[in-house]
């Protein structure tokens, strides 16, 4: 890590005061390492084998303020295991995940969470849901978008949407549409020093000032989508006070329907993590225009996605039949709709309160409308990865289980082909799973399980 910036340093001791010291040497220490069961997938109950081999090959330590969350030794590797592969964790900074927590998403809740990549914040709130509800998670960079995409669909997420669009835009589509809004604000990443050494290198005041004055634009937007009685929590990775506190003292000046509940900050020198800032938020009251800040300017209604209703429903027909032959024990999310974009099939979630009707999807890039379940090639159903991250093992008719460390897996996740060696071959689309825990597709033929893991994920 390179030398702090005195300029920094000056600014963290007329903050701290006697505790700058503790702080300075801090950021001398090795930085912390976390991760978060994904429990949509995995319990965290203290007789499940999985967690227990997992906390004695990575040395987990409980994370105080988080009942999922882990600190794990820097000297292993987790997100090479076969079970990160099979979307049993995310990988994710300890102090970071008190956000969510403060944020409190219920089963059946309406979420939002804004400035979303890579996903941290994304798949801890979508766990907490518990498959119920919808989350909306928007990126407005295109390769953080898909970087996002992808972790979700790692993580087996029926029931989320990801979007591409800057907040000025949602806004104005969708004025006081949320029950909980989550917004993770750009910020000059102080709390990174130790991650990302470059974050050290090109911290500036200019810099600060830069990301203050962003905040301060993007955060009447996610106030403006918050229903009244909803709660917003608003979050940075950096220690000033600009880009916190005074930046929620000049929101509130602003404001009066916002009410500011609590604060919490997260200090390396006082337990693991690499530092964090959360406020949270509660809207009151609307405001006359109803959407908490200054009319922008409606956005035009939408028009429809250009998708065939009637396409969607015979694609559907074939999933149907796929599902009865390959999934009898899945069943997927009763608030949805059929989705076709392209040859791609999706399962839309329109679960009651919806601010997201499939129809108002015209216009908005989106990378990810729901589930995954596979593609029409020449009027053949093909499952999608994500699909295989949907469901369990016991919901499929064919599967082929190995140990996570052996030989098997790793053939599979380096996109092998397995011989087949369980009696009588098989025929059809199975689930390759890791200690019962899915990983990906295969099609059995001929003694033959042909790889159908994507080739954009495979490992070397």
């Amino acid at each position: 890590m390179p030398a702090l910036p005195s300029t920094f340093v000056e600014r963290i001791a007329a903050q701290l005061g006697e505790e700058t010291g503790a702080f300075l040497r801090s950021m001398e220490a090795p930085r912390s390492y976390g991760l978060r069961l994904h429990t949509l997938k995995l319990s965290e109950a203290d007789d499940n084998p999985a967690l227990r081999s997992l906390a004695a090959e990575f040395g987990l330590v409980p994370v105080p303020w988080c009942g999922t969350g882990f600190t794990y030794d820097g000297t292993t590797r987790p997100g090479k295991h076969p079970y990160h592969h099979a979307g049993l964790y995310y990988i994710q900074e300890p102090s970071a995940m008190i956000a969510a927590e403060l944020l409190d998403p219920q089963p059946g809740d309406i979420v939002l969470d804004l400035a979303a990549a890579p996903g941290g914040k994304t798949t801890q709130i979508s766990a907490m849901l518990q498959g119920e509800g919808l989350l909306v998670a928007n990126e407005i960079h295109p390769g953080r978008a898909r970087i996002l995409s992808e972790n979700v669909e790692r993580l087996g997420i029926a029931n989320a949407v990801v979007v591409q669009a800057a907040p000025g835009e949602l806004a104005a589509r969708l004025p006081e549409a949320f029950d909980k809004i989550m917004l993770d604000a750009p910020c000059s990443g102080e709390g990174m020093f130790r991650k990302e050494p470059e974050a050290c290198a090109e911290w500036s005041t200019e810099a600060v000032a830069m990301c203050a004055a962003r905040q301060r634009d993007i955060l009447p937007d996610a106030a403006a989508m918050l229903k009244p009685g909803g709660r917003l929590v608003y979050s940075t990775c950096t220690f000033n006070r600009e880009e916190n506190e005074e930046t929620i003292a000049w929101f509130l000046a602003g404001h009066p329907a916002f009410r500011l509940v609590s604060t919490k900050r997260m200090w390396p020198q006082r337990g693991e993590g690499e530092g964090h800032f959360a406020a949270v938020l509660e809207k009151e009251a609307a405001t006359e225009d109803g959407s908490g800040r200054p009319d922008k300017g409606r956005a035009k209604s939408a028009k429809a996605p250009r998708a065939d209703a009637g396409g969607a429903l015979s694609a559907f027909k074939l999933y149907e039949a796929f599902a009865a032959l390959s999934l009898p024990g899945y069943a997927l999310p009763a608030a949805g709709v059929p989705l076709l974009f392209g040859e791609s099939l999706y399962w839309y979630p329109q679960p009651e309160g919806s601010p997201l009707p499939v129809e108002s999807l015209g216009g908005l890039r989106t990378h990810r409308p729901g589930l995954h379940l596979g593609d029409i090639k020449k009027g053949r159903f093909e499952p999608a990865h994500a699909l295989a991250h949907a469901v369990r093992a016991d919901q499929a008719a064919l599967i082929r289980d190995y140990p996570a460390r052996s030989e098997a897996i790793v053939a599979y996740l380096r996109g092998e082909a397995l011989f087949d060696d369980r009696g009588t071959p098989a025929l059809g689309w199975g689930l390759l799973c890791a200690d019962g825990y899915p990983l990906g597709w295969f099609k059995a033929s001929g003694g033959q399980l042909k790889n159908h893991y994507p080739k954009g994920l495979r490992t070397n």
